[in-house]
């Protein structure tokens, strides 16, 4: 017997899917708001989620990667009187099991939670994949755990694996790891940098050459791909590799064969390709770029990396890993961070991610010589001076607009601050809906023309539309209210 809870505003929808789920033996739990809904998954370990989009408090889909990484991990099935394409990537893209479409009958929403529940059944008798001990992959927000689960499922497998994330997001870490966690783990891992393939030689650096072939070449030389033959070749920034070598990569791609610069024989190479890149491979596509049929061999099986600004509490767990890792290299005691400093590090955006945080650690221990504990004044001038500059711009933004009207003769009085995180987080938040509320009323509720003005790609458009509460609707309407002028 399973528990089932079903989380809808609507209280008929939860009153039918209850008494369908008691009917076929289960336990039915029902909540009408996401708070409601925390509760029970703090009290209780359903097995499976039915979750509606559009909640009083907030969005189903945003809360879908929470659910699925708490307590029991439940599986989710997502149902919704207002469907719309980018909705149902998004939920797939985070783990639902299913997308709805309201109004249908109860058949049809019990059927993918029989097969739901016999695959949560099978899941629990078999052992989940994991990556081998010492990944060096370190976190453990809901993102970067779906990432690390992903990952060890392409490790267990013969599948071809693309990488997609921001410069530093620790795409390498992330191959390696694949690479250290199958069965071709001691075979080599080869590591070709795309961006770093010498011109005109870029084809013998592959494929290798025999002597003779060309000016210069006088004696033969194994090509990248050959040298990986039995194990993992990971193609970095891959958006780079220049488009004449696309489609002979293509071919070695389809057959695992190749023939060398000057060569008159095949030769056969059983690697594992790894391909990643910081690049929007379709949009080179549409670009004329890159191959689209290249593009669609390497995504085979893709694991797209979050950035460090999306994983909610990995920036203290990394600093604390690193920081261990530096005193065993130098055999010394580990440093410790205080709360100042990891709270400056907390505030910072970090466009360059996890490689920038490291970076910046390793330079605050420079700074630091020989003391134990690391302070905001060890980190770098530059950085303390960005923050400060942010600090006080938003402390006095958000102390004007919450400050009543003085009096005359009152001007020059002390104004009482709140911390100034919160207030930092009050006015951003206050930017972001004022933003995309003024984007959706630009766009009348288009969610394609909205993603094209925003510059954001459309799961992270809902995303952050579900976090400032715009994708609820009355019934009927299609993507976001009306809001006032």
């Amino acid at each position: 017997m399973a528990k089932i809870l079903v989380v809808d505003d609507d209280e008929l929808v939860r009153e039918l899917l209850a008494d369908a789920v008691g009917r076929r033996g289960h336990t039915a739990l029902g909540a009408g708001t996401l708070a409601e809904a925390r509760r029970i998954l703090a009290r209780e370990e359903p097995d499976l989620v039915y979750m509606d989009v559009r909640l009083p408090d907030g969005s189903g889909i945003a809360a879908l990667e929470e659910i699925r990484a708490g307590k029991g991990a439940p599986e989710v099935i997502i149902i919704t009187g207002q469907g719309d394409p980018d909705g149902a990537e998004l939920a797939l893209r985070c783990g639902a099991w299913d997308y709805i479409e309201k109004p249908t009958s109860v058949d049809r929403m019990v059927l993918p939670l029989l097969r739901a529940l016999a695959f949560r059944e099978e899941k629990q008798r078999r052992r989940a994949p994991a990556l081998a001990a010492g990944s060096g992959i370190v976190g453990t927000s809901p993102k970067l755990a779906a990432c690390l689960a992903r990952a060890a499922m392409a490790a267990a497998s013969r599948v071809d694996v693309f990488i997609s994330g921001e410069t530093g997001t620790g795409k390498e870490v992330f191959a390696q790891a694949i690479h250290q966690s199958c069965s071709r783990a001691r075979s080599r891992f080869v590591v070709v940098d795309c961006t770093t393939l010498p011109g005109n030689l870029a084809e013998s650096e592959l494929f290798g050459h025999e002597r003779g072939s060309f000016t210069g070449a006088d004696r033969r030389q194994t090509g990248l791909i050959q040298q990986a033959d039995g194990g993992t070749l990971f193609l970095d920034e891959v958006g780079e590799l220049p488009l004449p070598l696309q489609t002979k990569f293509l071919r070695v791609l389809q057959e695992r064969s190749f023939r060398p610069l000057g060569g008159e024989a095949e030769i056969k190479s059983d690697f594992r390709l790894v391909a990643a890149t910081n690049r929007d491979l379709s949009a080179m596509v549409r670009r004329g770029e890159f191959r689209d049929d290249l593009l669609y061999r390497l995504r085979a099986f893709r694991i797209e990396l979050p950035p460090l600004r999306e994983r909610e509490g990995d920036i203290q767990a990394l600093v604390a890993a690193h920081l261990a890792k530096a005193a065993e290299r130098f055999g010394e005691s580990v440093r410790e961070p205080s709360p100042e400093y990891l709270e400056l590090l907390e505030a910072h955006d970090w466009p360059g991610n996890v490689r920038e945080l490291l970076q910046t650690v390793d330079m605050s221990l420079v700074s630091a010589h020989g003391e134990h504990v690391l302070l905001p004044q060890h980190l770098p001038l530059d950085l303390r001076v960005r923050l400060m500059r942010r600090s006080v711009s938003d402390r006095a933004e958000a102390a004007q607009e919450a400050a009543p009207a003085q009096p005359p003769g009152t001007a020059g009085q002390a104004v009482a601050f709140t911390p100034w995180r919160e207030h930092r987080a009050r006015a951003l938040d206050k930017a972001e809906h004022a933003y995309f509320s003024a984007l959706v009323r630009r766009t009348g509720g288009d969610a394609a023309q909205a993603a094209r003005l925003s510059g954001l790609k459309s799961a992270r458009l809902y995303e952050l539309l579900g976090k400032h509460g715009l994708l609820k609707t009355r019934r009927g309407q299609t993507l976001i209210p009306e809001f006032p002028e």
